[in-house]
């Protein structure tokens, strides 16, 4: 028998429409149709215009036999195409899958066809390698050019251009949402260092909530000029061009990142927001004279992938930046955990402001809980900032699951949680901070080594650029700490320097052993692969 409160008070269209992100188009084409929308070159639109031309995108696939479930991917930069497929294609009732442009065609392959993509938009900068995927699939796919004026030119591959298509399309069709909130929105693909990537499904409900919680969490206000240097393909821009729709914000694009172009767009501009990795971060803190441009306002910078040194924090804040640091995988829609600031946080030295801000924090609004948890016993750790456990989450912004992979996505929910890999503390505020990801923990002579406070301790020698550090096979002790160093240009320093410097500074027995001098591999996002730096070290 039903309780009184669900006698004749079901759901109707009066009073449920499932979550989606596409919703923000249509508010934001209804209250804010002239406030720009995009910057790019030469190119504005407003968002009056930029809904147009996602109906017509939509309406353009679904006369080509796009529907429901229907995967379309797109290789693109940050441009206005594909921030405008973040709205055209689930329109459509289809599943963007945005590429990682600097994958190798044989991976792109292997995507494509796992993810059984049925269209195919692409930029013709990236014809070659495209071409050299597409002939590895063995099928034939619509494929539609993106001939950027931007952009370097390059071969058609395609039977129609994506300009040509917008004109096939009917501008007046409705903005449409899912008749389930549990429909697949997009498809992101995992970095695959250990095997094929793996494909992650979002869903509608997860992607309006976690854009919700950008807005929320960063503090957002109204029309931020939100400059691209975070990549579209890495978990859908953290779902911000969504975010961008909520708030009548302003997509300045970038095809390619620089320390100059960054502080170009913040000085024309006048650029409020921008995300990135620490590797962004870097090439501003070490940007040539000729590079930077004076700016009087003060810019928000989000950042994430591996946790970002403390002195680079700083070194940011005091050059005009206002930092949030967060944390999150492919699997929680990009971020999920944020360090939310507290205000008696300002009256301490701003060296403790950047370790403080250096933890990774507590959940975003949209995520029902966070814990760090000892794996075996599933049980929480304790809250002293010293026993470690690896960061679990749970709760709507974690994905639906992998693509025909029902065994990963299995063990991935193992006892109710989604588990990370990531290794962490919980502090005794709640607050959680990284200390490794599970396959990089050092164990040497029985002791274990936090290589991520190996490589703080790095990041605060003067000589040293970039750094990362990871275990090397060692007959007597097991293993041992060898670190991948990257100099300033023209530096001195020598092994011995560095390995004397960490002494100084870490127990001795968490000093590395050996010390490798040379660039360090990233990926597409900024973050260093530390699997071709064991191979190195390890002479694999």
């Amino acid at each position: 028998m039903t309780d009184i409160f669900d006698q004749e008070l079901g759901q109707t269209p009066a009073n449920y429409a499932p979550l989606s992100p596409v919703s923000l188009l249509r508010r934001v084409e209804r209250v804010y149709p002239e406030q720009p929308a995009v910057i790019h070159g030469s190119l504005r639109r407003t968002w009056a215009q930029t809904a147009e031309r996602c109906r017509r995108l939509s309406s353009g696939l679904v006369s080509r036999g796009i529907g429901k479930g229907d995967t379309v991917a797109v290789m693109a930069p940050n441009i206005p195409e594909i921030l405008e497929a973040h709205y055209g294609i689930p329109m459509a009732g289809a599943v963007l899958n945005a590429l990682n442009i600097r994958l190798d065609a044989a991976t792109l392959a292997f995507i494509l066809e796992h993810g059984e993509a049925k269209v195919l938009i692409t930029d013709t900068e990236f014809a070659p390698v495209m071409r050299e995927a597409l002939s590895q699939i063995g099928r034939e796919i619509l494929v539609i050019d993106i001939e950027d004026p931007q952009g370097p030119g390059g071969d058609r591959l395609g039977e129609i251009t994506y300009e040509e298509l917008i004109e096939s399309g009917d501008p007046t069709v409705p903005i449409t949402l899912p008749q389930n909130e549990w429909d697949a929105i997009s498809l992101n693909y995992t970095s695959g260092t250990t095997g094929n990537p793996k494909g992650v499904v979002y869903h509608h409900r997860g992607a309006y909530l976690n854009a919700m919680s950008n807005i929320v969490g960063w503090d957002m206000a109204h029309h931020p000029v939100y400059l691209w240097t975070l990549p579209m393909f890495h978990c859908n821009g953290w779902c911000f061009p969504w975010s961008l729709a909520a708030v009548g914000g302003t997509s300045v694009c970038l095809r390619s990142v620089s320390a100059n172009a960054i502080f170009e767009s913040i000085a024309n501009h006048s650029v409020t927001h921008f995300c990135g990795a620490p590797i962004v971060l870097n090439l501003l803190i070490n940007a040539s004279d000729n590079e930077r441009r004076d700016f009087t306002h003060t810019v928000k910078v989000m950042t994430a992938a591996a946790p970002p040194p403390p002195s680079v924090l700083a070194t940011m804040e005091q050059s005009g930046f206002a930092m949030t640091h967060v944390y999150g995988l492919t699997e929680t829609y990009g971020p999920a955990v944020i360090c939310s600031w507290k205000p008696q946080w300002d009256e301490l030295p701003p060296d403790e402001q950047a370790n403080t801000k250096a933890r990774q924090g507590v959940p975003y609004h949209a995520l029902e809980d966070l814990q760090i948890m000892n794996p075996e016993t599933m049980d929480p750790v304790s809250s002293d900032a010293a026993e470690m456990g690896e960061a679990m989450f749970r709760g709507n912004i974690v994905m639906k699951g992998y693509l025909k992979n029902p065994k990963a996505t299995k063990e991935a929910f193992a006892g109710g949680w989604f588990h990370s890999g990531d290794l962490g503390v919980m502090h005794p505020d709640a607050y959680i901070q990284l200390k490794d990801r599970s396959k990089d923990i050092i164990i040497s002579g029985g002791e274990n080594i936090s290589s991520i406070e190996i490589e703080d301790t790095l990041y605060r020698h003067p000589e040293i650029l970039e750094a990362a550090v990871v275990a090397k096979a060692d007959d007597h002790w097991g293993e041992t700490p060898c670190a991948f160093v990257c100099l300033r240009d023209g530096s001195p320093a020598s092994a011995q320097d560095i390995i004397d410097y960490c002494k100084e500074h870490l127990a001795s027995f968490k000093a590395p052993k050996t010390v490798i001098f040379g660039e360090l591999p990233k990926t597409s996002t900024g973050k260093i692969q530390k699997f071709k730096l064991r191979e190195q070290a390890n002479g694999s």
